[in-house]
């Protein structure tokens, strides 16, 4: 990663970073805290799916991947998401570095720190293929299901962990000890299908929570 993207990873609290460079489904982390909320961490995923170099994209907000048809509905709704620093997904016509189009269903949730304030942002993104929004729908089934079925605990910790909190506010919150809270973070990750903290956000908005 670029040194830039490494300061990121120092500064940001909890293993998100992390499970963001190492994922295979396409992460980035922007600064909502700098001018233009910026890309700070793109993983390898992010560059293969859109096909920037890394030096391309860090520093600059993501609507880089907008283009002529992007549905200015569908960005007022991530822009308004952005604002209120709540989590949002949609499926929304992005652009490629070489000029052709994509459908792209577009994760983003907040993170904050130890006090409670917007930290960071986690975006995530899925080439849907498809030209409707069937590939989105089935997603968020799947994702429902997944999430159905587990333990009532585990989702309050994944719904909290959608919400960009940190163990220690989940705990507080549920009135819980934070070594509880991280046993059902592990639980739950691995009842997800071994997924990453930030995959197990992302599975979490596509399931409302």
């Amino acid at each position: 990663m670029a040194n830039y993207g490494h300061k990121a990873r120092m500064a940001l609290a909890g293993s998100v970073v992390e499970s963001v460079v190492t994922s295979p489904m396409a992460m980035v982390i922007t600064n909502p805290r700098k001018a233009d909320n910026p890309i700070e961490v793109a993983n390898q995923a992010f560059l293969d799916l859109t096909g920037y170099r890394e030096s391309e994209v860090i520093g600059r907000n993501c609507r880089f991947l907008s283009g002529g048809e992007t549905e200015p509905s569908v960005r007022e709704q991530m822009r308004v998401a952005i604002d209120n620093a709540r989590p949002v997904l949609v499926d929304v016509l992005n652009y490629r570095k070489d000029g052709s189009p994509f459908r792209n269903g577009v994760m983003i949730a907040p993170l904050f720190d130890d006090a409670g304030k917007l930290d960071y942002f986690l975006g995530s993104q899925v080439d849907l293929e498809r030209k409707d929004a069937a590939a989105l729908s089935v997603r968020q089934a799947r994702a429902t299901v997944l999430v159905r079925e587990l333990p009532a605990r585990q989702r309050q910790v994944l719904e909290m962990m959608a919400k960009g909190l940190l163990n220690k506010q989940i705990a507080y919150q549920l009135g819980i000890a934070e070594k509880t809270v991280k046993m059902h973070r592990v639980l739950l990750l691995e009842r997800l299908g071994g997924v990453t903290t930030a995959e197990a956000i992302r599975i979490a908005v596509e399931a409302g929570l």
